[in-house]
């Protein structure tokens, strides 16, 4: 019965985080982010602005978190689901594959994104949501009873996500009149691929050192 119980608790919780972040993008793409309150997104999403908090911090975090929602567990998905790869090509597969892959509305989300500075902030920063559930795929593969190593890799994708996405969503010029602009440079997949890149031979370090598990 407890179990049931938080089972029950968690799908309401993810319900919620789903309605919130919903109103959120479509407040935004509607009136524009900066016209957008929290109560505004709270009334949408039938919830209090108080129980709003509790799941995030600010709109833009709201507003993003409906183009990055799940990508964390579809990351470390794709990394255990391809157990007899090299963990490297898995983990840079994985990456580029769910920072790449996007719907007709993503695209209309993300041309929002790039157009707001506050948004583009919180984008960029997104990544670190992928750390734990990436670690915990990682130390599956490599079965590493040191806790340290694992975690360190993952964190290590994810800042080297945050630098491709900051060269790729970098301003166009250094005018105060156009500091807002922002022009996608070069593709995201070579981006992603070449900041990831140096990581490949920590990772395959990992991958081959004897396999071990917790006692």
């Amino acid at each position: 019965m407890t179990t049931r119980r938080t089972g029950l608790r968690e799908q309401k919780k993810q319900a919620t985080r789903e309605a919130l972040r919903t109103a959120a993008l479509r407040l935004a793409l509607e009136h524009g982010p900066d016209n957008v309150r929290v109560d505004d997104i709270a009334a949408v999403a039938g919830v209090s602005p108080r129980t709003y908090n509790n799941y995030f911090s600010s709109r833009e975090q709201a507003i993003v978190a409906a183009v990055t929602s799940e990508r964390e567990r579809r990351v470390a998905a794709a990394v255990a689901g391809r157990p007899a790869a090299r963990l490297a090509d898995a983990v840079i597969d994985a990456i580029v594959d769910q920072y790449t892959s996007q719907g007709e509305s993503d695209r209309d989300a993300l041309l929002l994104i790039i157009t707001h500075p506050a948004l583009r902030t919180a984008f960029v920063h997104a990544p670190s949501a992928i750390e734990h559930p990436l670690a915990e795929a990682i130390a599956e593969r490599i079965g590493d009873s040191d806790p340290h190593t694992a975690r360190v890799l993952a964190a290590s994708v994810a800042a080297a996500v945050r630098v491709a996405l900051q060269q790729w969503l970098q301003p166009a010029g250094t005018s105060p009149a156009i500091s807002g602009l922002v022009v996608p440079s070069g593709e995201l997949p070579d981006l992603l691929r070449s900041t990831l890149a140096p990581l490949a031979p920590a990772l395959d370090a990992a991958e081959k050192r004897p396999h071990r598990r917790h006692q």
